[in-house]
């Protein structure tokens, strides 16, 4: 469940993409929060699927239904394969901003700051060392001031059946597109339209993807 926050205006300046102030109690408490779950993610022996898949959804605050347990492990197993495969460790700032779709799988060692929401589309993949940053400050450094001044959140949305390889940067308020391939080190900073490769620092379109063939 998404914690409530009794700064109401905060939170909304927060949410809605404005500069808001990320040291307030509420907020340190909610990314301790979901730092903590982060450690019992990232630290815990012999997870099984289950527990994982549960942890997850604490992690981001899901509270999508998870199938009654079987009692047999491999058949348990596959009554989660539609949840996301997340490997470890991870590091998320507050959780509750990460929206995954179905069959998503996470690589090992990826940060996402969601101070703005990120999207996940179903069926994408996200390789390791990958950095999803809906999360930025003031470039005037008055305003920047330290943990004393102001931060700003940008959605990222990454659609369905993508592959971000490894080592890519994802910027503020980036969409890629559904079917696109972002090749590793990438740094992403502008829109992408779907079914697209794109690679390089910034990235840039390289080429059209049709069906199983690379145009």
């Amino acid at each position: 469940m998404i914690p409530e926050f009794k700064d109401k205006e905060n939170y909304d300046r927060m949410q809605g993409g404005e500069f808001y102030y990320p040291f307030a109690p509420e907020f340190l408490a909610a990314r301790r929060n979901c730092a903590k779950v982060c450690r019992r993610f990232n630290q815990s022996e012999d997870l099984t699927r289950r527990q994982m898949v549960e942890l997850w959804n604490e992690m981001t605050c899901n509270d999508r239904p998870i199938p009654p347990p079987d009692s047999n492990l491999d058949n348990d197993d596959a009554l989660l394969q539609d949840h996301p495969w997340v490997e470890r460790p991870i590091r998320l700032s507050y959780g509750f901003n990460v929206k995954t779709g179905e069959k998503v799988h996470i690589e090992s060692n990826c940060v996402i700051l969601d101070t703005g929401t990120v999207s996940i589309g179903s069926r994408t993949r996200i390789g390791r060392n990958v950095s999803l940053f809906a999360s930025t400050y003031p470039v005037d450094p008055k305003l920047r001031n330290g943990i004393k001044g102001s931060e700003q959140g940008g959605n990222i949305d990454i659609g369905q059946d993508c592959f971000i390889g490894e080592n890519v940067i994802v910027l503020p308020g980036v969409t890629i597109g559904d079917g696109c391939t972002i090749s590793a080190g990438s740094v992403v900073t502008k829109n992408i339209p779907p079914n697209l490769l794109a690679a390089g620092n910034p990235a840039r379109i390289v080429r059209h993807i049709a069906g199983h063939q690379v145009l």
